[in-house]
């Protein structure tokens, strides 16, 4: 499988990303699905894949630390589509035994304590989601952030043992917000208000004008480290 996202990355370089999704998604019908963050550009894919299979998998990961404007969201993209989002909580033993150990804010205090966090609120569960895919659908973009400058169209997720697909990979910011506006897409109200990327609420604040996309994710961390473990690369 290592060796088929390779030669398929090859053969989708460079290609229209609804093009990429049509193969995709006829290729590896009931073996594909959408992990979407709610974010701009999940939305754009959530359109896109909906007008090419209804039937697909679209997932999301409610950590139960999302902003209202996110549940929100979810609920305005579910009625748009006539479409149930499958979502995926964490083991609330888990939660509960980290809480209790740590903080109700323990992210704040370390780096190790905030990638337990994620992995815990979103690893977990997002490896639950995973079971019966052979692909798993992203909106990663290389201008994102320093972390994804490396990315591909089409990759092997090591760690989930899966094709990772990056329709949106080459597309800029506008790019985005062109397709949202001319589709309608729903998107969250959050990024009117200065939130490019959007996460946890603890963990996400609006950017200043000139700042990276991602300057409000972990702000307080170094960007090299601005992952939350889903979308590493192993060296």
């Amino acid at each position: 499988m290592r060796e088929r996202a390779l030669v398929l990355n090859e053969e989708f370089k460079g290609k229209d990303a609804l093009q990429v999704l049509t193969w995709f998604l006829n290729e590896y019908k009931g073996r594909i699905a959408l992990s979407s963050s709610m974010g701009a550009e999940d939305q754009v894919l959530t359109d896109m894949v909906m007008r090419i299979d209804p039937e697909v998998k679209i997932f999301t990961l409610d950590t139960g630390r999302l902003f209202y404007e996110t549940y929100e969201l979810i609920e305005r993209t579910s009625l748009r589509y006539k479409k149930n989002i499958e979502i995926y909580f964490p083991s609330p033993a888990e939660v509960e035994r980290m809480v209790t150990e740590k903080g109700i804010n323990l992210f704040y205090q370390s780096i190790e304590n905030r990638k337990e966090c994620c992995r815990i609120r979103k690893i977990e569960p997002l490896k639950r989601a995973f079971k019966g895919l052979e692909v798993w659908i992203c909106g990663l973009r290389r201008n994102q952030s320093a972390t994804r400058t490396e990315n591909q169209m089409v990759e092997w997720d090591e760690a989930n043992g899966l094709i990772k697909l990056n329709p949106l990979i080459d597309w800029s910011e506008q790019d985005v917000w062109e397709y949202i506006k001319a589709n309608g897409v729903p998107y969250n109200p959050l990024h009117d208000k200065g939130f490019p990327s959007i996460g946890c609420q603890p963990c996400t604040r609006a950017i200043e004008p000139g700042e990276d996309v991602r300057a409000g994710r972990w702000w307080w961390e170094n960007p090299e480290t601005k992952e939350c473990g889903l979308h590493n690369r192993k060296k």
